[in-house]
């Protein structure tokens, strides 16, 4: 059966997913939907300094808005800031160093952003495709510990801090490549059989479309969404995924393309309109399984995994203040 998922969904890549993908599909958007000024407003990007984080954090910027860029490493981030407020004019970004793969870090930062900022928009853009198996300090497998623990702790850091505003969103940007992988909860951390990063990863943004169902579900007063960007020219994709980079370069969408629908997410009106936990691509919601794929996973294992997340949460949740 994977051989006929991973096909069909490269034939699906190959017509929707790229550059070509991207220029068919605007052709039908609505350029009011995201002429907005969201000044006032406060959004939190995850891996805003390169990327489709970056040219998100730009958009908003453009717009008004009050963009809290988290970035793992100082120097980096100090330069996309620059560019940011040089580009936009706007001097509200703020700039706050955290490693998503590392719980302890996301607790401590949540903790102290929740009682010195409001936030209306999380958009949790942070990820990593590690191709072999390599554990953090913390004993943690990578992959797992940035995209799927470090998503679910932020967001349900947050989630107290969004709850008091009007029209708060939660956006996860996951991936199509989630389409091919069925959830599997019992090898979340990719100890058994032979590690391939590709479908670690595609595991772990299958897992990031659970979360914002299970969100939805539980949380009415936030909208939360989850996208695919699409195959864009990122160095995210360059460094981590080179073979398909040098097939595919000519035919791969900017960052910009990238980033559209997550922009469109985090301020249109429009975007809200739509219920709640839906997974979008080119502005337009769409199926989270391929048709005849078998990637349907029982409702007790999409609890469970919220479970064991929680477990895992809480084992690096400081209870004394500033440790």
């Amino acid at each position: 059966m994977s051989w006929y998922r991973n096909a069909v969904w490269f034939v699906k890549g190959l017509r929707e997913y790229t550059r070509s993908g991207y220029e068919s599909a605007s052709k039908h958007f609505n350029p009011a939907d995201v002429e907005v000024n969201v000044a006032g407003r406060s959004f939190l990007v995850t891996g805003a300094n390169s990327g489709i984080g970056k040219a998100t954090a730009k958009e908003i910027a453009r717009r008004g808005g009050t963009v809290h860029l988290v970035c793992r490493s100082k120097e980096r981030a100090e330069v996309a800031k620059g560019e940011i407020v040089t580009e936009t004019g706007n001097p509200n970004i703020f700039l706050h160093i955290v490693d998503i793969s590392n719980p302890k870090e996301i607790w401590k930062f949540a903790e102290k952003f929740k009682n010195e900022h409001k936030l209306n928009v999380l958009i949790n853009n942070a990820g990593c495709m590690v191709n072999n198996r390599e554990l953090t300090e913390d004993g943690l497998e990578k992959n797992f510990a940035t995209n799927t623990l470090g998503t679910y702790i932020l967001t349900t850091a947050l989630l107290p801090l969004l709850e008091k505003e009007a029209d708060a969103r939660v956006i996860t940007v996951s991936s199509g490549g989630m389409l091919v992988q069925k959830l599997n909860i019992s090898d979340l951390q990719s100890g058994n059989g032979t590690f391939d990063g590709t479908m670690v990863y595609a595991q772990n943004k299958r897992q990031q479309v659970v979360l914002t169902e299970q969100w939805a579900k539980a949380h009415r007063n936030i909208h939360f969404s989850v996208m695919h960007p699409g195959w864009a020219d990122t160095p995210a994709v360059r460094s981590s995924m080179p073979d398909f980079y040098q097939k595919m370069k000519n035919n791969l969408r900017t960052e910009a393309q990238g980033a559209d629908t997550v922009v469109w997410l985090a301020v249109s009106t429009e975007a809200t309109k739509l219920p709640s936990g839906l997974f979008f691509q080119d502005r337009q919601p769409v199926p989270t399984h391929l048709p005849l794929a078998s990637t349907h996973s029982p409702s007790e294992d999409e609890e469970k995994l919220m479970e064991m997340l929680e477990e895992f949460s809480q084992k690096f949740k400081s209870t004394s203040p500033g440790t």
